[in-house]
């Protein structure tokens, strides 16, 4: 048995087409001015932030073959490749999110077109 540490807990998840797991950014406990916010406020605001964990193959694309009784191969099906990469800070509507509880932790798993902004880090990927 592999023991899990924080680099491999989330391995065995598979993200399906679009969509994104984001890890939540810690939200502020305070406002600007000081006043504290209870989470019932944080969870309502309308845009949130979080890290990307895992992302999905992307968008499908249509398969351009008839139904051909001789082909004897299986075709492979054929992705878009989203534009978030795991590692972003990805800036999202809260309206769109799933909240799951994966292995104690909150995740959201937000379709792309939910997105707003990314922040990337270049030295992540280079």
């Amino acid at each position: 048995m592999i023991e899990q540490t924080k680099e491999n807990k989330l391995r065995n998840l598979i993200i399906i087409g679009d969509r994104v797991l984001i890890k939540p950014k810690s939200p502020s406990e305070t406002t600007k001015s000081g006043l504290f916010l209870p989470p019932s406020v944080q969870d309502q605001e309308k845009i949130q932030s979080g890290y990307v964990m895992k992302v999905g193959p992307g968008y499908a694309l249509p398969s351009d073959s008839l139904d051909e009784p001789w082909k004897s191969e299986e075709e492979k099906v054929k992705y878009i490749p989203l534009q978030v990469r795991e590692g972003d800070l990805a800036i999202f509507l809260q309206k769109a999110v799933h909240e799951v509880i994966y292995k104690d932790e909150k995740y959201y798993i937000v379709p792309q077109q939910a997105i707003l902004m990314l922040e990337r880090d270049p030295d992540l990927f280079n």
